[in-house]
């Protein structure tokens, strides 16, 4: 006979044994109710997929359906007033709209080739191929232009987004720089010529009509490189913006988002496939168009303008420009107009532009930039060793002394000799081929010294010996360029006209160069 303790032993086990038997059970009843569920799921009718097109009577819709235009019903539960042509449905097994999905991103991209009047857009699809679409809801109040590239739906024959190529994007630099002609120094008497040609003109547009005046279509900034063209051309598109906010009582930062300043990559524009060069052209100017609509000012900048539009019948190139040339003058002498449009070239060889876009009506304005003198070469080295740097001398001792070494006439500066086809020669000295981007650089390197000294012997701020280091670096870096070069491309180049260059003879022997502590090249390589 079992005793008390047994039993109730026994009847634990039991016990535990029928828990678990329970949650057996339990586990099994949820997964024969999972079970069924995705039986019921499987066995459910596929939905389909349709793009809406137009509401039709009450609460019926036409859709675009596997090809098809149907008339469906539509679910309680759709909005209907939010439905736009171009809407992806969802559509019941009863072929019912009963919810609206997100659309696809993936199509037929195909270039404008010209918005209708009753907002229809004609777009080539093919070359032979050119077909009629309308405008998705999200493109109702969105300017499309010829050359523009679209995603289309080819079956629902509607444009549904327009496509910034990247191609076209990479080119052009639409954001107004912050640049303003008080940090351009010794170039006084450009920037008043370009103020004139172009700022005033915008500004006093009603005083120009008054007097009959007609405001230049374009603006030609040429002379050697590293004299500020780019810098100039930035500053108009800046000050633009600043004049058009107060005359129109606007703020600037409203100015700033609606006007532009385009500025083209010359040797990037060039395409190798025909018409592909025209094309980006006519897309630029069509932007420009797009961006002065509204009365805001747009810079369209063309930099190292003579690799663009060099002289057509030159063959100094694959004569592309036969074809360049005449776009750019048919885009500026066009019916549409460029109001609110200035097209500025910047050039270091002038002599290699097509005449044709230089004279009267086009790019008829023609301001030289040329390298500094000793009075603008100090206001250029004043902007950069301005009062915020440590110096450890007085500031204009420090520019007195760096435009006297700078701009030294004496033996010591002699830096090449030019030979000229009438048997003359001329010594030509570092001073004669000083640009604003020389002086910023001997700045640059003088405070890299300074840097350098500071950390050796704790001295604080730019010295004397550091300027004259600088310059001593910064000519010996210099002084074998050109040997390199054709000796006439260099004359063009470097700013010197007139008579037929032979030979450019760099000269050596320098004593500041001979004299040169070492590493001082070196300290300023890279500035």
């Amino acid at each position: 006979m079992k005793t008390y303790a047994e039993m109730t032993a026994e009847l634990e086990q039991l016990a535990a044994h029928n828990e678990r038997l329970v949650a057996g059970l339990r586990s099994a009843r949820a997964q024969i109710v999972e079970l069924k569920a995705d039986l019921e799921r499987v066995g459910d009718p596929p939905n389909s997929y349709a793009t809406f097109l137009r509401r039709s009577e009450g609460t019926t819709i036409d859709v675009l359906h596997n090809g098809r235009r149907l008339r469906v019903a539509t679910s309680a539960s759709l909005d209907l007033e939010a439905l736009v042509p171009g809407t992806e449905l969802r559509l019941s097994e009863s072929l019912a709209a009963v919810e609206a999905v997100e659309p696809g991103d993936a199509g037929n991209v195909v270039p404008v080739v010209e918005s209708l009047a009753d907002t229809r857009i004609l777009v080539a699809v093919a070359p032979d191929d050119t077909r009629v679409l309308r405008r998705a809801g999200t493109l109702t109040d969105e300017q499309l232009h010829p050359g523009d590239h679209v995603l289309v739906d080819l079956k629902a024959q509607l444009v549904l987004e327009r496509i910034d190529r990247a191609e076209i994007t990479d080119l052009v630099l639409e954001q107004v720089p912050d640049v303003s002609f008080e940090q351009i120094g010794g170039l006084g008497e450009q920037i008043e010529a370009i103020r004139d040609a172009v700022e005033l003109p915008f500004l006093q547009q009603d005083l120009y009509r008054t007097y009959g005046l007609r405001p230049p279509q374009g603006v030609l900034l040429y002379g050697p490189p590293g004299c500020g063209k780019t810098m100039i051309a930035k500053a108009v598109a800046h000050e633009l913006v600043l004049r058009s906010a107060e005359v129109r009582g606007v703020s600037v930062a409203e100015a700033l988002e609606n006007s532009a300043f385009l500025n083209v990559k010359g040797p990037e524009l060039l395409n190798k496939y025909v018409g592909e060069t025209e094309r980006s052209i006519r897309l630029v100017f069509e932007r420009a168009r797009e961006k002065a609509a509204a009365d805001h000012p747009v810079v369209i900048f063309f930099d190292e303008m003579e690799a663009l539009f060099r002289t057509r019948g030159t063959g100094l190139s694959s004569d592309v420009e036969t074809t360049i040339v005449p776009q750019l003058l048919a885009e500026i002498d066009g019916v549409e107009g460029l109001d609110n449009v200035i097209v500025i070239g910047a050039s270091n060889r002038e002599d290699m532009i097509d005449p044709a876009i230089l004279r009267p009506g086009r790019l008829d304005v023609k301001i030289r930039v040329r390298r500094p003198n000793a009075r603008a070469g100090r206001e250029i080295l004043g902007l950069y060793l301005d009062g915020g740097i440590p110096l450890r001398e007085d500031r204009e001792a420090l520019l007195d002394l760096a435009v006297h070494e700078i701009y030294d006439e004496g033996p010591s500066s002699a830096f090449v000799r030019v030979e000229y086809s009438d048997g003359a020669d001329e010594t030509l000295h570092f001073r004669d081929f000083v640009s604003g981007a020389t002086l910023r650089n001997i700045v640059d390197r003088a405070k890299k010294i300074a840097v350098k000294d500071q950390l050796s012997t704790g001295s604080v701020g730019v010295a004397s010996q550091h300027l004259l280091d600088a310059i001593t670096a910064e000519f010996i870096e210099n002084e074998d360029m050109p040997s390199a070069a054709h000796p006439e491309d260099w004359a063009r180049i470097s700013g010197h006209r007139g008579r037929r260059v032979d030979a450019v003879v760099p000269l050596q022997g320098r004593t500041r160069a001979e004299s040169a502590p070492a590493g001082a090249a070196e300290d300023g390589a890279g500035a």
